[in-house]
């Protein structure tokens, strides 16, 4: 770059110091410095697009590198609970096998004896197979929680996480959105500007079909009424029902699988005392988990343990 600058002060120097100049040298000499200037600042600002590009792609890799860590965390909870189950099972094989070897060295067992061990050993048998069904079944659970949570987040990374958050707990995903993303103050009308992000929500919500839905308003703890809301617990349950609304009508998720709730005031995520924490609370959460039926039949299956 220096010597773009350079240029055209050693082109001057030469042409001044070559005495008389045609009329004819001198244009050539300054529509060639000319040129060199168009050069320079074309270099500038390509220089300035590149920077751009770098510091993009640097966050964005900073934003990919925190989401893996964050499913190796998940993941890492996931092989804890598969352990605990495998150890259960552990003991439960020990159990049977201790009660093999009392079957098979006693001496004298009575007939009401041997049947009451035979019992023992069904039941033990039915308890562990229940167990395997059991841990395949929150292996595929948990799986399928990380694919769509790691899904949400990269179809939502455009959204201030301020506005937007996504987590797994207690075994669901939590899809939590700001009132300011999604409502006017004391207002159950959703914004044109948030259909955006509930369209994201809704196109992966359709491709999982064998999830519920259920669509929680939430509220701070100040007082709100006025000619169309009556309470916190008002404006809560109407933001659920208008989001479970659009989500049917304009993006066609099954209505069978949504629920919606208003929570009011009473399950705050941060402190009422504050701004800060106000804003935190005013939210609508989408919760994503299983069918609850699925988990039912399992409970009643034949070789579930009583």
């Amino acid at each position: 770059m220096n010597s773009f600058k350079m240029f055209p002060v050693v082109l001057s120097l030469l042409l001044l110091g070559s005495g008389c100049v045609s009329k004819k040298k001198l244009t050539e000499a300054n529509a060639a410095l000319e040129a060199h200037k168009n050069l320079l600042s074309r270099c500038e600002e390509r220089t300035k697009e590149l920077e751009g590009q770098v510091l993009d792609l640097t966050r964005k890799l900073e934003l990919s590198t925190n989401n893996l860590k964050k499913a190796n965390e998940d993941l890492s909870s996931a092989n804890m609970k598969l352990k605990l189950a495998e150890d259960q099972l552990a003991v439960m094989k020990g159990s049977q096998n201790s009660l093999l070897e009392q079957l098979n060295t006693a001496s004298v067992i009575n007939k009401a004896g041997a049947e009451s061990i035979k019992k023992s050993l069904e039941a033990i048998s039915q308890q562990s197979s229940y167990i395997k069904d059991l841990t395949k079944t929150m292996q595929y659970k948990d799986s399928v929680n990380l694919a769509l949570a790691m899904n949400l987040k990269k179809s939502l990374s455009d959204f201030n996480d301020s506005d937007v958050s996504i987590e797994v707990k207690k075994g669901v995903v939590y899809i939590s959105l700001s009132d300011n993303l999604l409502f006017r103050t004391a207002s159950a009308n959703i914004n044109n500007s948030a259909e955006k992000v509930l369209g994201k929500i809704a196109g992966i919500l359709n491709d999982q079909k064998d999830l519920d839905i259920l669509v929680e308003g939430h509220t701070d703890n100040v007082p709100m009424a006025g000619e169309c809301i009556t309470d916190n617990w008002d404006l809560s349950t109407r933001r659920a029902t208008a989001v479970v609304k659009l989500l049917q009508s304009k993006y066609k998720v099954d209505p069978a699988r949504m629920t919606a709730g208003g929570r009011s005031e009473y399950v705050p995520k941060a402190s009422n005392s504050n701004a800060t924490g106000r804003a935190a609370n005013r939210r609508t959460e989408i919760i994503v988990l299983p069918k609850l039926d699925q988990f039912f039949k399992l409970m009643e299956a034949p070789n579930a343990p009583k």
